[in-house]
């Protein structure tokens, strides 16, 4: 008898086809659409797999309704969406999706540290709007990135990866990390940095650590204030480690230059959010991944996953321990 499995978004049929012979398969079929709550609830009662994105929240409340399940599959590499307690209390396993994004995302953090730093974005606009009547000596000047000093907190696979981008703009490097990179330091010149340190010494500060309750808000006003007036702040992690208040009050008052965000604490962010009011934020609805290559990769590792659960094999990838 097939187990039952329940997907809360729409995934490509060629991707889905290879779990048809393990699954009786419930897939949500609105592919713009988060699966609302409500039917989420309902239809997880007799799952015993689940194969969640970021925005669905597996949560106690959602345990409650879903006596059966086994095993949770994320796409993603974070996971602050799920009650890892929860799970490990009633003996569920999750897994998610590591390794298989990191350039990908390095790749797009640089680009928002590319486009911040030289108004990029709002060069276009301002070509597009018809305002470019003639050149100018001091039209639209940005910051300078070869030569810099970026700060990156949080050296995981993905800021290693970013760090290595560095190299051929010459930057000079520091990172904060809950442990020392030695090899890096010795291999690249990278240097540690405490995190009060780190923020007044770059020119761009990017962050690339996970979201849990030591990150929460790591950024808030007293360190923006550290931050130079003219330092870059990016942030493709998550967006819960910035103080948005923080960060719109700092900037209406004139300090840091400007600020790249894939992320922000509520995504989708409403069009009324006052950091979408600053000309110096550019922003990007959360494509960190979002290569065609990279997201199949997501795909077919939870693929993989829910195979190897259907045919009664070893689950890796787990985040549950």
């Amino acid at each position: 008898m097939k187990k039952k499995l329940l997907i809360t978004r729409k995934f490509p049929a060629h991707i889905v086809e290879p779990l048809q012979a393990y699954y009786d398969i419930e897939q949500w079929d609105e592919e713009e659409l988060v699966m609302p709550r409500e039917k989420l609830l309902a239809s997880v009662a007799d799952c015993e797999a689940l194969w969640v994105t970021l925005e669905d929240q597996v949560d106690e409340e959602l345990l409650e309704h879903a006596p059966h399940l086994k095993l949770v599959a994320q796409l993603a590499v974070g996971f602050n969406n799920i009650d890892i307690k929860a799970l490990r209390k009633r003996g569920i396993m999750a897994t998610n999706t590591p390794g298989v994004l990191t350039h990908t995302t390095a790749d797009l953090v640089f680009g928002l540290l590319l486009a911040t730093a030289r108004r990029i974005p709002e060069g276009e606009r301002y070509l597009r709007e018809g305002k470019w009547k003639s050149w100018y000596p001091m039209q639209l000047v940005g910051k300078d990135v070869a030569g810099a000093t970026i700060g990156i907190i949080g050296m995981g696979r993905i800021g290693q990866a970013v760090a290595r981008r560095t190299i051929g703009f010459d930057m000079k490097v520091l990172y904060n990390n809950r442990r020392r990179r030695y090899e890096d330091e010795e291999m690249y010149g990278f240097r540690y940095a405490p995190l009060e340190d780190l923020l007044k010494k770059s020119d761009f500060v990017v962050i690339m650590t996970p979201y849990n309750s030591d990150t929460d808000k790591l950024i808030g006003a007293e360190e923006l204030a550290m931050m130079k007036d003219d330092a870059v702040l990016i942030n493709a992690s998550r967006g819960g480690i910035i103080d948005e208040v923080a960060l719109y009050e700092t900037l209406k008052s004139g300090k840091l230059w400007a600020v790249g965000l894939d992320v922000f604490e509520q995504e989708p962010i409403s069009m009324d959010h006052p950091l979408l009011t600053l000309p110096n934020v550019v922003a990007l609805p959360h494509i960190g991944s979002a290569s065609l290559k990279t997201r199949e990769a997501m795909l077919n590792l939870n693929v993989r996953e829910l195979v190897a659960y259907g045919k009664g094999a070893a689950v890796t990838n787990r985040i549950d321990y």
